[in-house]
């Protein structure tokens, strides 16, 4: 029974609901920008001032661990209350830390602050982890806005949108973080920081979004609803499946989050990496526009295993050589990619999850998906660091994996992403001969088949 309080029936077009939507996103696009400028800056200035591939490792893990840990209760608040005041939340407390991070900053001494065996700069990155981190619940809090605003048959192009907003994020904050660090230095930059999220914050408390005049009726309990989250993916015949596939491809993710920056780093004066990564990065944006425009076709779960395949060849090839175009040409090819598999998630679960639990179960996915990465982040930069770099360094390693890999300072890294290439490619191929693949392909398809026309209906049957 729906709730008739729940949804204002006022606005119905579809265009008022379209533009409502923009106006959110275009918000979250400030926010990301904001928190990815500052994310940015601090892996460049940690690894620029100490040339440890541990601290960018350890560093960007614990993000993704933060993520993990805190995910299945940002979905159970996006259940339980109005999207809008979990945004605002959000982003109030995102600018609380990076205030934080400031005073910090300048009242330790740069000394203590850099000395990896000293709490400060630990402290210093925590503050920084946690607010981007529940910067975050906003990403699920704009899931949910999809379902509640956009019609079902247009959800993957929005979807689409959403990733080359994403990728216009990469491109303007790998940009700004690099000739901040490089040209202002990270003090500025955490001043930088906090006027843009001072300024995402006012744009948000000028949105309204008179869909929702208070929190649809949900089961949704307590601060960390796990049962019921569980519940929700399992009511849903191979969506767990999925989920667990979604983090095996975030396992091999973490090999890339974990070095991507050292290698290019070592190839580029930080500068010139900003710059460079931001031109990989508009591959993101060419990927959503291409989604928003004609959609993931009729079984978005297939699009989502070609476009895992072919990541995996661009990350086996794109360091085969220690070639600067090479580089930047895989980078710009694979996150081309990425929005065709974050979109085809989305979509299958705003189709298949009814909403009161969407929250749940998109929180419930980003938890397994970010516990991956940081776990390989963990593993994978202490042995590169401590083994497979000096080793492809040395006279010996250098000359056997030479035939394969050339020469240059950063074949140790490359024959890491060689292998991890190959493991996602042969995972994928594996994938489409499951049965899950089967069920939740089924599944997607009678859900689109029974799934009303209009957003505003759908959001009335599940209020």
């Amino acid at each position: 029974m729906a709730d008739p309080d729940a949804v204002d029936t006022s606005l119905r077009t579809s265009a008022q609901r379209s533009r409502t939507f923009a106006g959110i996103l275009v918000n979250t696009a400030l926010a990301n920008i904001t928190t990815s400028y500052l994310w940015f800056a601090l892996t460049f200035w940690v690894y620029l001032e100490t040339r440890n591939v541990i601290a960018t490792g350890v560093i960007g893990g614990a993000y993704m661990l933060l993520i993990a840990l805190s995910s299945i209760s940002f979905g159970t608040f996006v259940d339980r209350y109005r999207k809008l005041a979990v945004m605002r939340f959000a982003a109030g407390f995102t600018l609380v830390m990076f205030v934080l991070s400031g005073v910090m900053f300048l009242m330790t001494p740069a000394g203590n602050l850099l000395d990896l065996r000293q709490p400060w700069f630990w402290i210093f990155a925590v503050i920084i982890l946690v607010g981007a981190v529940v910067e975050n619940m906003r990403n699920i809090a704009l899931s949910t806005t999809v379902t509640i605003l956009i019609d079902p048959d247009r959800r993957a192009n929005a979807n689409g949108l959403v990733g080359m907003v994403q990728g216009l994020m990469f491109v303007i904050t790998s940009v700004l973080s690099g000739l901040s660090v490089g040209l202002l230095g990270m003090g500025w930059t955490i001043v930088v920081a906090l006027v843009l999220t001072a300024l995402a914050f006012a744009h948000l408390l000028t949105l309204r979004m008179p869909e929702e005049v208070r929190a649809a009726g949900t089961d949704a309990h307590g601060g960390f609803d796990l049962r019921g989250s569980l519940a929700a993916v399992l009511a849903i015949a191979g969506l767990f499946a999925l989920i667990l596939f979604s983090t095996f491809n975030n396992f091999i993710g973490g090999v890339y989050m974990a070095l991507m920056d050292p290698y290019g780093l070592e190839m580029f004066p930080v500068e010139l990496w900003g710059t460079f990564f931001a031109l990989g990065a508009t591959g993101f944006i060419v990927g959503g526009a291409v989604i928003g425009k004609f959609g993931l076709g009729s079984n978005p779960l297939r699009t989502m295993l070609i476009a895992v395949i072919l990541m995996g060849i661009l990350g086996a090839v794109f360091t085969l050589r220690e070639w600067a175009w090479l580089y930047i040409a895989g980078i710009w090819l694979y996150l081309v990619l990425v929005p065709f598999v974050e979109a085809a998630e989305q979509t299958v679960i705003q189709q298949v999850v009814p909403l009161p639990r969407q929250g749940r179960v998109f929180g419930f996915a980003m938890a397994f998906e970010a516990a991956a990465a940081p776990i390989t982040a963990f593993l994978i930069a202490p042995i590169a660091e401590v083994w497979i770099i000096p080793y492809a360094r040395s006279a010996e390693g250098a000359a056997r994996i030479a035939p394969l890999l050339g020469e240059g300072t950063s074949r140790g890294i490359a024959l890491v992403f060689l292998v991890a290439g190959i493991i996602l490619i042969a995972a994928a191929l594996l994938a489409f001969l499951t049965p899950v693949y089967r069920r939740v392909s089924a599944s997607y398809a009678r859900a689109a088949a029974e799934a009303p026309k209009d957003a505003g209906t759908a959001t009335t049957s599940f209020g």
